[in-house]
């Protein structure tokens, strides 16, 4: 089997270069990404947000995406995850990839470079069309919304 190949243009700051994503077990289904501050650190403060820098940009294959998604662990522990929810890279997107953190604690949080802030994970990306019609099929759910499903 042919392994996939995401393209990634580490970009240089103060002389220093970021570490590439890594999968941090066998069987991880993503690869983790740090921070990128080669200058100091970014303090978010407690219910704040920011867009921090990674230092990378790629190129994703065509019909693929990159997702940037929480670290679980990230934000069980110290409250800090995605502002976005997931954050998405498209196949043509060339700009330098960052991740909007939110500090959803009471106490301030310190990123500083080569901190893991997200994970990052290739999916891929059907392209559809979109067809306008009268009518839907009915369904045993129906039109019942959230909260609407048996647990």
């Amino acid at each position: 089997m042919n392994e996939l190949e995401l393209l990634i243009c580490p970009l240089e700051r103060a002389g220093q270069r970021p570490n590439l994503p890594a999968y941090q077990t066998e069987g991880a289904a993503a690869r983790d990404i740090e921070a990128f501050l080669p200058e100091g650190e970014l303090v978010i403060p407690a219910g704040g947000r920011a867009l921090v820098p990674t230092g990378l940009t790629m190129a994703v294959p065509k019909g693929w995406a990159a997702l940037l998604l929480a670290r679980s662990g990230l934000a069980a522990k110290r409250g800090v995850t995605l502002a976005n929810g997931v954050g998405l890279i498209d196949s043509d997107y060339r700009g330098e990839v960052k991740a909007a953190l939110v500090n959803l604690s009471n106490e301030d949080f310190t990123v500083r470079s080569g901190d893991r802030i997200a994970q990052l994970m290739l999916v891929p990306a059907a392209f559809f069309a979109v067809k306008e019609t009268g009518s839907l099929d009915e369904t045993a759910r129906g039109t019942g919304g959230f909260g609407s499903t048996r647990v």
